[in-house]
């Protein structure tokens, strides 16, 4: 098992799930649970790790690393996942919480300037 494998299956047994709970839960077959939990999956996509944060209640970007998908010194591939992330991530959500987090990023970008 890596980190990220033992804190998912941690994660997963402190909710008292097996792996077709866990499935039913989050929409990932209890298979590529069960692949990523043991290491043979060792970088899952981002989509699934913010599935999985979500369910677990584990913070996203501490998956992010875990799986090697962000760096201490994000280069621009790590940045465009992050981008591919805050989308899916957009698409959990409905129109009028769309339109307000577009609006606090607006106001972040204000500020920044």
């Amino acid at each position: 098992m890596t980190k990220l494998g033992e804190l998912l299956a941690a994660a997963r047994n402190a909710r008292g799930w097996t792996l077709r709970e866990a499935e039913a839960v989050t929409g990932i077959h209890n298979d590529h649970i069960s692949q990523i939990e043991n290491a043979k999956i060792a970088k899952p996509n981002q989509a699934m790790l913010w599935t999985l944060s979500q369910a677990y209640e584990l913070d996203y970007v501490d998956l992010l690393d875990l799986a090697g998908h962000t760096t201490s010194d994000p280069d621009k591939k790590s940045q465009r996942q992050l981008n591919g992330a805050l989308l899916h991530a957009m698409g959990d959500l409905n129109e009028e919480e769309q339109a307000e987090l577009l609006a606090v990023l607006g106001d972040l970008r204000k500020k920044r300037k």
